[in-house]
């Protein structure tokens, strides 16, 4: 069973402590790659590969599907993934918007090949999503230089 965190005590881990994520590279069968347009910080306004921290208590298997429905509406399980690595990611920002710390992931990148191109539910934290080439996302000023980091 995992569990909720409130605001506040989050607000103290995220000062405080590296989170572990998921992120998922998802390909269509072309080979190009979802991502997401964040609506808040950290990495508020650019585009970004759908991905979330796992829970206390949560695996990273279970992690994995929570945040690929969630974030996507996609439902496939983990065994249909590819560990890509370990990647670092450092903010400035907070999602609570305060200004005197900010955030520092360790990232567990996953990649996953669709056989087709499904329709996207996206959540609350993005406002839309685009396919993009490897070759797109990389010249593209609205993609994060963190996303970018997985395709170098």
């Amino acid at each position: 069973m995992t569990r909720i965190v409130t605001d506040d005590n989050f607000a103290q881990v995220v000062r405080l402590a590296p989170l572990v994520s998921i992120d998922l590279i998802i390909r269509d069968p072309i080979q190009n790659v979802l991502v997401a347009r964040r609506t808040s910080e950290p990495a508020k306004g650019f585009y970004f590969v759908p991905g979330g921290r796992i829970r206390k208590d949560e695996t990273i298997e279970a992690a994995f599907v929570r945040i690929l429905k969630v974030e996507t509406g996609i439902q496939i399980g983990f065994d249909r993934t590819q560990f890509r690595g370990v990647f670092q990611h450092f903010y400035s920002t907070n999602r609570y918007g305060l200004g005197d710390f900010g955030t520092h992931y360790v990232v567990l990148a996953y990649e996953l090949r669709l056989d087709c191109r499904p329709t996207i539910i996206l959540d609350d934290q993005h406002s839309d999503c685009r396919w993009m080439s490897e070759e797109e996302l990389k010249a593209a000023a609205d993609v994060h230089d963190n996303t970018k980091g997985f395709f170098c």
